[in-house]
């Protein structure tokens, strides 16, 4: 349960950096609130996912699922352009994402 709780962090974390960018320097209430609302859902998650996994590993999960869905997110819905290099670190960060999952205990 706690892997789900990290990953339901991970994605929120996507969803508020997303809505954040909508937000229109938080000129754009219904975004503002959804940043609000997705930064809340994704701690009270990452904090669920803490009592019963090490900081160790979930903290970097937890930035790394945003991190790599927010370049995904960029790249798909707002044209953000990236490199052929970029796309060869994204690719390392996501096998670092397994690598961590899969030797964890």
């Amino acid at each position: 349960m706690a892997w789900l709780y990290l990953t339901i962090a991970g994605v929120f974390e996507v969803v508020w950096a997303t809505a954040m960018k909508l937000s229109d320097g938080f000129h754009k209430l219904g975004f503002t609130a959804l940043t609000i609302g997705g930064m809340l859902i994704s701690f009270i998650c990452l904090a669920e996912a803490t009592r019963r996994l090490p900081m160790s590993i979930a903290y970097p999960i937890w930035t790394g699922i945003g991190a790599v869905g927010s370049v995904l997110v960029g790249v798909l819905f707002f044209g953000d352009r990236v490199s052929p290099l970029t796309w060869v670190f994204v690719g390392c960060l996501f096998v670092g994402l397994i690598g961590i999952k899969v030797t964890s205990h």
